[in-house]
C-alpha cells in the first residue's frame, strides 16, 4: 500500500509505503539535501504509528527512512539516503 502526504500530529510525510514485511518512509526536498530529509523524518516522528506493525506472523515490521534531495537546476534526484531504523 502506498500513500501520499501522511498526516500526523506534527506535519506530513511526503511518502509512505508499506509491504508485508516493511514500512518505507519518504521525505523529498528541492535543493536541500538528503540528510535534512532524514532529520524531518526523526525531528517530526514520522514513524512512530508505524512502530508497533506487525507482521503476518506477528514479528515488527522493518522501519526504514528515505531521504531525497532533487537538485532543480539539473531536474533530477541529486541524492538519497537510505536508513533502517532501530
Amino acid at each position: 500500500m502506498t500513500n501520499t502526504e501522511v498526516r500526523s500530529a506534527a506535519g506530513r510525510a511526503d511518502a509512505v509505503v508499506e509491504t508485508d514485511d516493511a514500512v518505507y518512509v519518504f521525505e523529498f526536498k528541492l535543493d536541500g539535501s538528503a540528510d535534512e530529509a532524514l532529520k524531518q523524518i526523526d525531528d517530526k516522528g514520522y514513524l512512530i504509528p508505524y512502530s508497533a506493525t506487525l507482521t503476518e506472523n506477528g514479528t515488527p515490521k522493518k522501519l526504514v527512512k528515505i531521504g531525497a534531495n532533487f537538485d532543480n537546476e539539473k531536474r533530477t534526484l541529486g541524492e538519497w539516503k537510505i536508513v533502517e531504523a532501530s
